[in-house]
């Protein structure tokens, strides 16, 4: 492993790699990570998808990432449909039942 916020997993590496690269304000979309790891073709990165959303969550658990739905935070545990990553940028979070009300 190198630099800094490096892990043991290639899937968390990747999507931390990226969200770094994108900036803070800025997401991706999930399937970046899977395309990063399994190359173009859907069928090297669409069995990835899975993976990094179990990566996703991890990390939003551990406060190193934020899953977004329509601009707006979600819960890691309870989310459905399309959803982005991005840099936690201190806002209150959802997860700990702490939810401002106000779109992000």
């Amino acid at each position: 492993m190198t630099g800094e916020g490096a892990t043991d997993d290639p899937v968390e590496d990747a999507i931390l790699r990226l969200v770094a690269a994108r900036g803070p304000g800025k997401t991706i979309c999930p399937s970046e990570a899977a395309r990063a790891l399994g190359g173009a073709h859907p069928d090297g990165w669409g069995p990835l998808m899975p993976p990094v959303r179990k990566a996703a969550v991890r990390l939003a658990h551990q406060g190193r990432l934020v899953i977004l739905r329509k601009g707006r935070r979600v819960d890691p545990d309870s989310f459905k449909g399309v959803y982005r990553l991005g840099l936690p940028s201190g806002e209150p979070d959802v997860a700990a039942g702490q939810d401002s009300g106000e779109s992000a």
